[in-house]
């Protein structure tokens, strides 16, 4: 049964039901296959981006145009260095269903450039498994995201074990993303944007406001409204707070405070998040992502840093 969330914009889609695992030969043939399997998952293949649908869940909510025009710019000058992963669409000999990769996919077809895939054999659990997997690594994926994507595994059918090692966190903290992800149909959820700067505690607080009847007509009508569509992600989930608080108009447009910029290497992997104040700059690296790419940052800083002043002061001359 779809889930309804308490500001429905619309009915959700179905879940799907899980397919059946597919029964491995055994004995030499089954032996022969598996080492031609692993031999296949580990190679990288050129595949037209027009034979390869989408599959798994949403795990991005709204379409940032000028990051993916940076990736697109990024992917046309650098080429694909990661590839994506794909599996064998289950019911479309021919054709493959994206498991993770889906921006550099979009760029790609933009671009109309071969996608650069490893392909492997994947059921419904372990594609699950491994988008989720996935998106534990990215510095740029919100709280709002990463909630929803529990709620749709949820309503699909998964054990919360299940979905919190898909997501890499424990049973405590996935009930309090379902609280925030069962709340918002996906419909609410993708007018407002992954909302980057929005925390749980005021996702939190949403929850319990948009519970009375006239907080939700308030903020259902003021997302009707032009004003709702200038603004940012952010400025969104601010606009829609404060309408549903019973707030001034002045105060549910006011704009959003500085929020970081994620920057990213050629293939569109977050490396870190850059903040601008009035205090100065400040440059974020998350050691859990960063492969050892924090520590050598620091261990090179004063020389880099050195080398990037440098340019700095012959091209202000």
């Amino acid at each position: 049964m779809a889930r309804k969330g308490i500001l429905s914009t619309g009915p959700t889609a179905a879940a799907t039901p899980a397919r059946p695992k597919p029964v491995a030969p055994r004995g030499a043939v089954g032996a022969l296959q598996s080492s031609l399997n692993k031999l296949q998952e580990n190679a990288v293949q050129d595949i037209d981006a027009g034979l390869i649908d989408d599959a798994g869940f949403e795990d991005r909510l709204g379409f940032d145009s000028a990051a993916q025009r940076q990736l697109e710019q990024s992917l046309s000058t650098y080429g694909q260095q990661v590839p994506v992963l794909l599996r064998p669409h289950p019911q479309k000999p021919g054709r493959f269903e994206i498991v993770y990769g889906r921006r550099r996919l979009a760029a790609l077809k933009s671009l109309g450039q071969p996608v650069k895939a490893m392909v492997r054999q994947l059921d419904d659990h372990a594609l699950v498994m491994a988008q989720g997997q996935e998106n534990t690594s990215r510095q740029d994926l919100s709280f709002i995201e990463k909630a929803s994507f529990a709620a749709q595994l949820k309503e699909a059918g998964y054990e919360r074990q299940t979905i919190a090692d898909a997501l890499s966190i424990d049973l405590p903290m996935l009930s309090r993303m379902l609280k925030v992800g069962e709340a918002f149909d996906m419909g609410f959820l993708r007018q407002i944007g992954s909302a980057p700067g929005i925390g749980r505690d005021r996702w939190m607080a949403l929850v319990k406001l948009t519970t009375d009847p006239a907080a939700k007509s308030r903020a259902a009508n003021f997302m009707r409204t032009p004003d709702f569509l200038t603004l940012d992600s952010d400025g969104r989930f601010d606009a829609v707070y404060a309408r549903a608080a019973g707030k001034s108009a002045k105060t549910a447009t006011a704009p959003a405070p500085p929020k970081p910029r994620t920057l990213r290497d050629t293939t569109g992997k977050a490396l870190a998040d850059i903040k601008t104040t009035t205090k100065g700059v400040t440059l974020n690296i998350s050691a859990k992502a960063a492969d050892g790419f924090d520590i050598w940052l620091n261990d090179n800083a004063e020389l880099l840093l050195q080398e990037i002043h440098d340019r700095w002061k012959k091209e202000r001359s």
